[in-house]
């Protein structure tokens, strides 16, 4: 009777289809639908609203103008004129903050986006800027507002053209 029982059979490969085969289809199925997820979101993603310019001046010069109370006049006077060159380089493209305040108005003179009421305005704020930044002005709190005040109405303008 010991005779007739046999040992046990060796595992039986069951699958036609190499192991190692199976292994590289599901990393590529899975790369693949990984790539496709991704581009779909891309796809469907809303675009950023743009701010133009204009409205993001705005909004820091009233954020500036909040700590009118807090900035000396020497403090509150970079914070405008680096606002409004901001704005000018962004809006007309060209490379105001990283200009003397005479190269600056040297490219706006050879500009026609500029009205000769633009070009006095923005003279008559730097002029005012550079006499509280270097000639050290002994600006008071109504200087600061009147600088406040020009780059407003330089931003809010609309006079000049767009380029």
């Amino acid at each position: 009777m010991v005779e007739e029982l046999h040992d046990i059979a060796p595992p039986v490969d069951y699958s036609l289809i190499p192991a190692w085969l199976i292994f590289t289809g599901s990393c590529a199925l899975l790369t693949l639908l990984g790539l496709g997820v991704w581009w779909l979101r891309r796809r469907l993603r809303k675009p950023a609203p743009t701010v133009s310019p204009q409205v993001l001046a705005l909004a820091q010069l009233d954020q500036v103008a909040r700590e009118i109370g807090r900035l000396s006049p020497y403090q509150f006077s970079i914070q405008v004129s680096d606002v409004l060159r901001r704005y000018v380089q962004e809006q007309f493209q060209l490379p105001s903050t990283r200009q003397t305040s005479l190269e600056f108005l040297g490219a706006v003179a050879g500009s026609a986006t500029f009205t000769q009421d633009d070009k006095s305005l923005l003279k008559d704020f730097l002029d005012r800027c550079d006499l509280i930044k270097f000639a050290r002005y002994d600006a008071t709190k109504a200087d600061s507002r009147e600088l406040l005040e020009e780059a407003m109405r330089f931003v809010k303008g609309g006079t000049h053209a767009i380029a």
